[in-house]
């Protein structure tokens, strides 16, 4: 499976028997899949079948469909209401005497109100039944079309999403290996500290003030920190090879991956630690944004 976006366009159009049709559809970014269809008149029986489609191919995106449909030549027919008929026939018998006996014109039947009407003729059920499967098959290779775009901007997104992943672990292991978080470093710090602590001061207990320094530095620590960095980002590489509708998780990553970096700025003592902190937090905002953008 591969990375899917969540923005596309996708049209497909095409002729049945006399009747034009047009499938537009546009895919952006949503929470859950949010489906707005527009079907014209007439076509409400085919809605179950199209939402279907649809729900079947995507899990995740605002998309809106639209269905134009229009017939390219008119065809009319003559309807001829045979009761009005009848009662004409049987008036000319009845007076038959008295009018002249000349046969009927069509025009003089035509000018009869409600004895012709004129409509547009209905298409057979066998005929409706074509049309609308050439319609849905139009639909189906507009959602291929979608789709491949999804999937063509999700395989670009991978990559961007891999190069913040790189640049996350680059900044991990910086923080890791900064001298000052190396057992003498951290020891000389606190000494120092602690010396300028007791310096002048008779009152302060010596052997209580190096337990609390010592419980001071355990709390400073970044290794649990930046293990869980390691482990997060080796989470979102097996994600993003993995590939299908990852974005949900890979967005959890993204909040998990701003936690550590918050925490390691707040216990950093170190302004080399400090501004990798700063930067792993800029790296981690644009990965959650482009991770908005995934299935």
């Amino acid at each position: 499976m591969v990375l899917q976006s969540m923005t596309g366009f996708a049209r497909r159009e095409g002729t049945s028997g006399r009747s034009r049709w047009a499938w537009e559809l546009r895919s952006v970014n949503g929470k859950g899949l949010d489906l707005r269809l527009r079907l014209p008149p007439g076509l409400e029986r085919v809605e179950t079948d199209v939402r279907k489609l649809i729900t079947d191919k995507f899990s995740r995106g605002n998309l809106q469909v639209g269905l134009s449909l229009s017939v390219d030549e008119s065809r009319v027919e003559a309807v001829v209401n045979q009761d009005a008929l009848a009662t004409v026939m049987a008036l000319r018998g009845q007076l038959a005497g008295v009018i002249d006996p000349a046969p009927l014109r069509l025009d003089t039947l035509l000018a009869i109100r409600g004895l012709v009407e004129f409509k547009e003729a209905e298409e057979s059920e066998e005929a409706l039944a074509s049309r609308d499967a050439d319609i849905m098959a139009g639909l189906e290779a507009a959602l291929v079309d979608l789709s491949d775009m999804r999937r063509r901007e999700g395989q670009a997104l991978g990559q961007i999403l891999l190069g913040h992943v790189a640049v996350i672990e680059t900044l991990t292991l910086t923080v890791e290996r900064d001298p000052s978080r190396s057992p003498q470093e951290i020891a000389a710090r606190l000494q120092t500290q602690v010396a300028m602590l007791l310096d002048g001061t008779s009152g302060l207990d010596r052997d209580r003030l190096h337990a609390e320094a010592a419980l001071i530095a355990t709390r400073a620590d970044l290794r649990e920190e930046i293990d869980r960095l390691k482990a997060h980002v080796a989470a979102a590489r097996d994600l993003i090879a993995k590939g299908g509708p990852v974005g949900r998780k890979l967005d959890f990553l993204a909040q998990e991956f701003n936690r550590e970096s918050n925490t390691i700025c707040s216990k950093s003592n170190a302004a080399a630690v400090t501004a990798a902190g700063i930067e792993l937090k800029v790296v981690i905002d644009q990965f959650r944004e482009q991770v908005q953008n995934l299935e």
